[in-house]
């Protein structure tokens, strides 16, 4: 045997520790920051878009709104010419007359009625005597 080959002959202690490395403290400061920047970042955006979709909403629920307002008026603009049409005299004169027979009352066809008061209450009760 040479010299070579009793080298490779001989085992060789190879240690295989783990690598202790030391705890890089800006590093770690570095990766919070940027962990609250994003956390940040992130929420602004949803403020941002729930803001926005809120505003759509209302935007369309006052769309709505306004639709139904004017709905409304026109109804209330009908309803109204209806009621003043069931409210013309000649209309009612007319019904009065065919319908309900009435006519129209002459100079001498009045009544006098007299108002009749009720007798005050009673003196004293059977009941205040005892």
């Amino acid at each position: 045997m040479t010299g070579e080959a009793f080298e490779y002959a001989i085992k060789k202690d190879v240690r295989n520790n783990p690598i202790m490395r030391e705890v890089d403290r800006e590093r770690h400061r570095e990766m919070w920051r940027s962990v609250g920047v994003g956390v940040f970042l992130v929420a602004a955006l949803v403020f941002f878009v729930w803001r926005q979709s809120e505003l759509l909403s209302h935007t369309r629920r006052l769309g709505d709104l306004q639709a139904d307002l004017v709905d409304q008026q026109k109804r209330n603009e009908q309803v109204g010419l209806e009621l003043e049409s069931l409210r013309r005299l000649d209309r009612i004169d007319g019904l009065a007359r065919r319908t309900l027979g009435m006519i129209e009352p002459g100079p001498d066809d009045h009544d006098v009625i007299e108002r009749v008061l009720a007798n005050p209450a009673p003196a004293k009760s059977a009941l205040a005597r005892r």
